[in-house]
């Protein structure tokens, strides 16, 4: 213990246990160890926990945490208090404090300890070992098991993948490659470096079927014959070919893809409106649109990818980091009570996140459809109290707009800002009742067009000009066409 350190951080002295028999744990681990009178340990759950004596285990926190990032966080948290109460104190892991070791990485971090990490043999000196393989040259992918279908996409071998403690996570794991066309081997590495140590070659299919998978248990894949999350990379790779093959994708930019982007969206809200929940069949419209939406997405990342600038894996990582943030009634301690504070919670995170000169408008898109623009800035306004209390007084005003265009006719300029008036009071109405105003206005329109085809096929089928028929004759046809239609 006679390395400096600085006097005014608590000191945590991090060391691996090794990875499971006591005979692989170090002897300059042990003399750290005997050199501190308050020890933690993450797990007492190893073979060499016992070298560490009187030492405080965090298995509990196992037991009451709902994810193990609650777990980790809890543990850094008590480390953190402990180390500041005593001054220094001892941390003990499993294996190596470098290898999957997301407390020792998350201790590293704070800027308020002074963290010390003692070299030690990990599980994967002793998985090379029992495949004899070397992993430089066989260009091994080292996967963590909870993040499988994640970390190892795009991967097609070999890897070793690590904790894989549990019957589930090997479960996940083959969950994650949807191809069933072969069933690659597999070995399971149970135990390693222990007497009970066992090499487990099974199938892709069978894994999760092995016995006696606990926390000294690891996953060697040769090969498997798609990658992880091969349907997204096959699509991601298309993108690229066309945009370096393709003369139309070559010519195109962000700007010039603007239109298409946005008839692809509305065309996804017409499969979205068609779609009948007694018929899986119209599910089948509703694919093919998310697709060429998606693939609008990834149009646009590949250009800037090959522009330098940023990539999908940016795009998405951002929009995760996002999602956490905004959730942290999911991934946080925040308690919400149904979901308009889920709302609320959103819009006071996101306020957080902008300037903080920025408008109560700052991030509403001015390219939206004009019904929709009205809406959404109501809405911005009304979350600062800008609003009628009840619907009563947005109705009243649409009567005093409506007044107001017929006062202005004979002046245009007062007619079109009067009209525009009116579109706005009815559509603050929409908004206090809950109807979308633009899908509201479509599904008039669609009706309108409906019945309208249904008076014109009534004049053909009469001989009757529509142009010439007087007002009367068209309101009785206009009749007709509701009575047939409401059948």
């Amino acid at each position: 213990m006679a390395s400096s350190r600085s006097a005014d951080r608590p000191l945590i002295d991090i060391v691996g246990l090794g990875p499971g028999d006591p005979r692989h744990t170090t002897a300059a681990t042990l003399e750290v160890i005997a050199g501190h009178r308050h020890r933690y340990l993450r797990t007492a759950r190893h073979p060499s926990a016992h070298l560490v004596e009187d030492a405080i285990a965090f298995d509990d926190r196992y037991e009451t945490g709902d994810t193990f990032d609650d777990v980790y966080a809890g543990i850094v948290s008590t480390l953190g208090d402990e180390a500041r109460r005593h001054g220094s104190i001892l941390y003990a892991v499993p294996g190596s404090p470098l290898v999957l070791e997301a407390t020792v990485a998350a201790l590293r971090a704070r800027g308020d300890l002074e963290v010390r990490i003692h070299p030690a043999t990990s599980f994967l000196d002793l998985a090379w070992t029992a495949l004899g393989i070397d992993p430089v040259e066989a260009s091994v992918t080292l996967i963590d098991g909870h993040r499988f279908a994640t970390a190892a996409a795009g991967v097609t071998g070999p890897m070793l993948v690590a904790h894989t403690h549990a019957p589930w996570v090997l479960s996940d794991i083959k969950l994650a490659v949807d191809d069933e066309s072969s069933d690659p081997e597999v070995t399971v590495l149970i135990a390693l470096g222990t007497d009970a140590e066992r090499l487990v070659r099974t199938t892709w299919s069978e894994m999760d079927r092995v016995t006696d998978v606990d926390h000294l248990t690891s996953l060697w894949i040769p090969e498997i014959g798609v990658p992880v999350a091969s349907g997204y990379q096959r699509f991601h790779l298309l993108a690229r070919t066309l945009r370096e093959r393709c003369p139309w994708d070559v010519e195109q930019t962000h700007r010039s893809l603007i239109p298409y982007l946005i008839e692809e969206a509305y065309e996804v809200v017409d499969a979205i409106e068609a779609l009948d929940p007694d018929d899986p069949d119209s599910d089948t419209e509703l694919i093919g649109e998310l697709g060429d939406l998606l693939y609008q997405v990834e149009f646009h990342a590949t250009i800037a990818e090959q522009e330098g600038r940023f990539t999908i894996a940016d795009v998405t990582e951002a929009v995760h980091d996002k999602l956490v943030r905004r959730h942290p009634h999911v991934f946080g301690d925040t308690v919400v009570d149904g979901a308009d504070e889920v709302t609320a919670n959103w819009e006071r995170l996101k306020r957080t996140e902008r300037e903080p000169n920025a408008s109560v408008f700052d991030g509403v898109p001015g390219s939206l459809p004009a019904l929709s623009l009205a809406d959404t800035v109501q809405r911005k306004a009304a979350k600062v109290g800008f609003d009628w209390p009840e619907v009563d007084g947005a109705l009243a005003k649409i009567g005093e707009e409506a007044a107001e265009v017929v006062a202005a006719r004979g002046d245009d300029d007062a007619v079109r800002d009067e009209v525009g008036d009116l579109l706005f009071a009815v559509v603050n109405v929409a908004r206090h009742l809950g109807v979308e105003p633009e899908s509201a206005l479509r599904a008039a329109v669609t009706k309108f067009r409906q019945r309208f085809d249904t008076v014109d096929a009534l004049a053909r089928e009469r001989g009757i000009d529509l142009a010439t028929s007087g007002l009367e004759v068209l309101d009785a046809l206009w009749d007709e066409a509701k009575d047939r239609r409401a059948r």
